[in-house]
C-alpha cells in the first residue's frame, strides 16, 4: 500500500486538526501518524489503499471546521508499515 508525506500550512494548529485527522484516518484505514511542527504546521505520515489515502489527502486540504489549509505538501514516501494511526506529541 502506498505511504504519502504530508506537510499542511496555514491555521492548522489549535483548531483540533491532529484529533480530526486521527478520526478520519481511522475511518478509512489509514495507519500512520500526525503532529505539529515547531513552524505551525502539521505533519502527516500515512499508509493505506490508494483509494482511501486520496480521500484521507483530500480532506487534509480542507482540514475541520476551524482550520484555514493554505497549501498541502505531498510527497510520496516507499512503503511502510504502521500499525495504528497516533498523534505524536
Amino acid at each position: 500500500m502506498p505511504t504519502v508525506h504530508l506537510i499542511i500550512k496555514g491555521k492548522v494548529q489549535g483548531v483540533s486538526f491532529r484529533m480530526n485527522a486521527k478520526r478520519m484516518a481511522l475511518s478509512k484505514n489509514i495507519t500512520g501518524w500526525v503532529k505539529n511542527t515547531d513552524e505551525g504546521d502539521v505533519e502527516i505520515m500515512a499508509n493505506g489503499a490508494e483509494k482511501n489515502l486520496q480521500e484521507f489527502v483530500a480532506w487534509c486540504k480542507q482540514g475541520p471546521p476551524h482550520a484555514v489549509v493554505t497549501n498541502v505538501l505531498a510527497t510520496p514516501k516507499d512503503e511502510q508499515q504502521f500499525y495504528d494511526f497516533s498523534i505524536e506529541i
